[in-house]
Formats: structure tokens, sequence, C-alpha cells
């Protein structure tokens, strides 16, 4: 089978009648590969669905212009492929610095008075209840309300457990719901038989 700018059958491939060739036009090179240290490339055949694609070596081939388009589109993604790879590099490598420079002492910055402000259990102030909670952060939050103070406070969890176990014991308590059977109802009100 012969191919150029043009794909060929032969007539006992049922394709041709009376011993003429049946053209075949190249639309667009898909792909490139080596085989047994040769070229091939991946064709798209004009007129036919990507199901009759076929590889063809290079020198069967007759279509320059579109073997130097995919060419020149190959050697453009590439390069980026390898800007790519060499920010990447560049981006690891000074994350490395960004890295050893974190653990270096920081200068402390002037900050607006808000946000050198207290929070939380550093304000010395005792707790009065648990207004609510919250895991939006990935991690278990309260609203705490504080004794004398109009101002409320997220607080992680885990340091009300340790630092005021009653406020939440009964901030739980006040949002448990009991459900019980009629057998224990009945054991309740004393109408056991």
């Amino acid at each position: 089978m012969s191919r150029e700018n043009r794909k060929t059958k032969d007539k006992d491939d049922n394709s041709s009648v009376d011993g003429e060739e049946e053209e075949f036009s190249v639309e667009k090179v898909l792909d490139r590969r080596m085989r047994g240290g040769k070229v091939e490339y991946l064709l798209k055949w004009k007129g036919y669905s990507d199901d009759d694609n076929t590889w063809e070596p290079e020198e069967n081939l007759d279509c320059p212009d579109l073997i130097s388009q995919f060419e020149e589109q190959r050697k453009k993604r590439e390069s980026t492929k390898k800007d790519e790879v060499s920010k990447k590099r560049k981006s690891t490598s000074s994350d490395k610095d960004a890295e050893k420079k974190s653990l270096a002492p920081k200068p402390k910055k002037s900050q607006p008075e808000e946000d050198n402000k207290p929070r939380g259990f550093d304000r010395n102030l005792e707790p009065e209840k648990i207004i609510g909670a919250t895991d939006s952060s990935g991690e278990l939050m309260f609203l705490m309300k504080w004794k004398d103070n109009d101002e409320a406070d997220l607080v992680p969890a885990r340091q009300a457990n340790i630092k005021c176990p009653q406020v939440v014991i009964k901030f739980y308590e006040e949002r448990l719901t009991w459900h019980t059977s009629s057998a224990d109802e009945d054991t309740q009100k004393g109408n056991v038989e």
C-alpha cells in the first residue's frame, strides 16, 4: 500500500474499479513515534473518522507542509514543558530558601491595635457559656461567651475541654435528646405488671 499525500488501495481490496486507485488525502498529522529506528506519523485522513487514523512511515509521505507544521507545534510544546520543569525546579529551590528564612527569627511588624489584642483564653476572662460550635476551619471551635463581657471569641475545643470542662459538658447536655422506648416509659411510670 503506498502512502504519500494520499492513501491508495489496489483492486483486490474491493475499493477500486477496473484497477483504478482511490486517493486518500491527509487532513492532519496527529502524532509521531519511532519504530524500528524509523520515524512514523499518525495521520488523520480527510473524510474519515478517527477510527481510520493510521501510523505511516515518514518515507511514504508526501505532505511536507503538514509534517513541518506538526513538528513546529511539537517543538513549541516540548519547549513549554522544559520551561515548566525549569520553573518548578526554581520554585522548589526558592521554597527551600523560603523555608530556611521562615526558621530565622522574624522582625515584629507594626500591626493595627486590633490584631495585637488578646483573644480567647489569652484574655484571662472566666468562661460563662458556649454559644455555638463550628468546624469550618478544619478544627472544632467553640464560640465562647465570657462572664462580665459582651464580646465572644472562637476558641479551640481542645483548649476548652481542658480549661473549662464543666462549661463544655453543659453545652453538650443542653443539646442531648433522649429517646426512650414505650417499655422504658411504663417502667418509669410504675406500670409494671
